[in-house]
């Protein structure tokens, strides 16, 4: 069993959005634990929690000011626990965030740090003079913002945040804090989590000559909303050492048959560096955002997936088209779709087609969209600094729609975010037991994947097909499957030798002798039974 991570399926819950138990509008410990059976009648293996631990919440608990304990707001450590046993008696694993590459500015190590240069935790984060003109010591941007240097004035220097001002960024070119790292780490193993999701996985270290970033050298056809993406961030993060951190980690997770998935934050040479993070001895898993764009046709999929397992056949991805920091799939790529549940049918079973493992958003298994917000409605402040554009990330946060009662269920006061009523409308009792609802398609392409070797673990062959249809085989011999998908809401038709008829939950595909007719947002999973030909 120490591979059950390799072909998984993870869902990934945010808990200030996923259920409230005490009315205070904001989702806990306790609502997730409620819901784990949802969870497992949907299909998938792997629950992971974004950030629940203690934090003054100016990043949403990417900010943490004690790692070892949960945020009131969430509840406290037996809640924790509660929902470990229960997840574990359902047959699900759980993995947490580890958001360690910064902590909160309200974290006592910050505290201590800043008090002056010769205390115990002096170097514990990334302190530098300024230049002989009063400014920082290089050029690096803040992802949310201006400078990643803030000025303090205890120590006379400045502290480098690759975030909020307020997420000041260690220092993990000192050992001492590495080992303070896995013992944390240690600390949940010991709780029963079955792994990490490691957040920002290529940022822990940076340039210790704090050399300038360069421009970035991609001819862009729309000028950039942040000016952190005009910048080819060659020092500020990705640096070498950060791969040896990496196998540290690994060593510590082989202790409990853990696993590991690593969040890349990277635009440049992103599945390249999935691959090099992956490799053996290094991280189990890794994702980026490589597929949470906007691009949307046969030849970009095929490029990243093969691009990925001809670059790194000893690593490992996991793929997901959604997540809490971008625009849900469904809103992103609409234009592609007859209606929204046809485009979120279909892109379910794509996702859940592919070679890796998957990741899927909380409501992604509804066909939700992006929620409308108005600027006054914004808690992100990575929204309301770069306001309107590009748009932040509370659009994709706001809450689980449960049932038709106030709130979609959710809450029984007031929600941190607004339920909107085009949300509201997906809610899971809608949807539960309703042939053709995204819903029970989700729950079939599950059960599909989980019961094909060929899907879970099988290598892939694309076939070169024109646009909009890609084509792939998963695995060999017995149990092989052709999959098929027209990425467009017009239909077409092609023909195809050595398979049987579509099985499975195939939408829109119609096999009459050799003529395989797919409609519009057509997904297709054929038995193959010869040598794979198909033409159109």
């Amino acid at each position: 069993m120490s591979d059950w991570w390799r072909g998984a399926v993870t869902y990934q819950v945010y808990p200030r959005s996923f259920q409230d138990t005490n009315g205070d509008g904001v989702g806990d410990l306790p609502g997730i634990t409620r819901r784990l059976p949802y969870l497992a009648s949907l299909g998938v293996d792997v629950v992971w929690l974004s950030p629940f631990f203690k934090s003054p919440m100016k990043d949403m608990g990417y900010d943490v000011s004690d790692y070892c304990d949960v945020d009131p707001v969430f509840g406290n450590l037996a809640d924790f626990d509660a929902l470990i046993a229960r997840a574990h008696d359902l047959g699900l694993k759980v993995i947490i965030d580890q958001v360690l590459s910064h902590t909160s500015d309200q974290h006592p190590f910050f505290a201590e740090s800043r008090r002056d240069r010769l205390n115990p935790k002096a170097d514990w984060y990334v302190w530098a003079d300024p230049k002989h003109d009063g400014t920082p010591p290089c050029n690096w941007l803040s992802v949310f913002g201006g400078p990643a240097w803030q000025w303090d004035a205890r120590r006379k220097q400045y502290y480098m945040h690759n975030f909020l001002a307020s997420q000041p960024d260690l220092n993990y070119h000192n050992p001492a804090v590495q080992d303070w790292a896995l013992e944390v780490m240690r600390f949940w193993l010991e709780r029963g989590v079955n792994g990490f999701r490691l957040d920002t996985v290529n940022y822990f270290f940076q340039d210790s000559l704090f050399r300038d970033d360069a421009a970035d050298y991609r001819v862009k056809k729309e000028p950039e909303g942040n000016p952190y993406g005009m910048q080819y961030h060659l020092f500020s993060k990705n640096q070498p050492e950060n791969l040896l951190w990496m196998e540290r980690i690994r060593s510590l997770l082989d202790e409990y048959g853990a696993t590991s998935v690593g969040e890349m934050g990277e635009s440049h040479h992103a599945i390249q560096m999935m691959g090099e993070y992956t490799a053996p001895g290094r991280l189990h898993q890794c994702y980026s955002f490589e597929l949470m764009g906007y691009d949307f046709d046969a030849a970009f999929f095929r490029d990243r997936i093969e691009g990925f397992f001809k670059g790194a056949p000893q690593g490992w991805p996991m793929w997901a088209f959604s997540n809490h920091d971008v625009v849900r799939h469904a809103t992103r790529w609409a234009k592609h779709g007859e209606s929204v549940d046809d485009l979120a049918k279909q892109t379910g079973s794509l996702l859940l087609a592919f070679e890796g493992s998957i990741c899927l958003w909380e409501g992604e298994e509804l066909g939700q969209t992006d929620t409308p917000l108005d600027f006054e409605e914004l808690t992100d402040p990575q929204g309301i600094n770069f306001w309107p554009e590009p748009i932040g990330r509370d659009n994709t946060r706001t809450p689980m729609v449960w049932d038709a009662t106030p709130n979609a269920g959710f809450t029984t006061g007031k929600p941190w975010l607004p339920v909107k009523a085009e949300q509201a409308a997906r809610h899971v009792a809608g949807q539960e037991g309703a042939q053709g609802s995204v819903l029970e398609h989700y729950r079939a392409v599950l059960a599909f994947r989980k019961g094909s070797a060929a899907l879970r673990t099988g290598k892939t062959r694309f076939l070169t097909l024109r646009e909009p249809i890609l084509g792939f085989v998963r695995g060999e011999g017995e149990g092989a499957l052709l999959c098929l998908f027209n990425l467009s809401p017009v239909a077409l038709s092609v023909t195809v030798a050595g398979v049987e008829a579509p099985t499975g939950p195939s939408i829109h595909a119609v096999l009459q002798g050799d003529r395989l007719t797919l409609g519009p947002n057509a997904a297709a999973f054929l038995p193959v039974t010869g040598t794979v030909a198909v033409q159109g």
